[in-house]
């Protein structure tokens, strides 16, 4: 159980480094926007995230 814990963490920072990788300054824009938003969207977007992640994980594991 850890080791697929760990694997799910390590595919989670490789996906998170690919856009400051490909695109810097749409990454930085990106976090621009993100900065101005106020917290009932970011938590709306946390959640949202979370949802469609767990939706995937279901039907990947089945």
């Amino acid at each position: 159980m850890w080791q697929e814990f760990l694997v799910a963490i390590s595919l989670v920072l490789v996906i998170e480094g690919l856009l400051p990788t490909i695109n810097p300054g749409g990454y930085k824009k990106a976090l621009s926007m993100f900065l101005q938003m106020d917290n009932k969207h970011i938590r709306t977007w946390g959640l949202f995230s979370m949802l469609l992640g767990t939706f995937l994980l279901y039907i990947l594991k089945n």
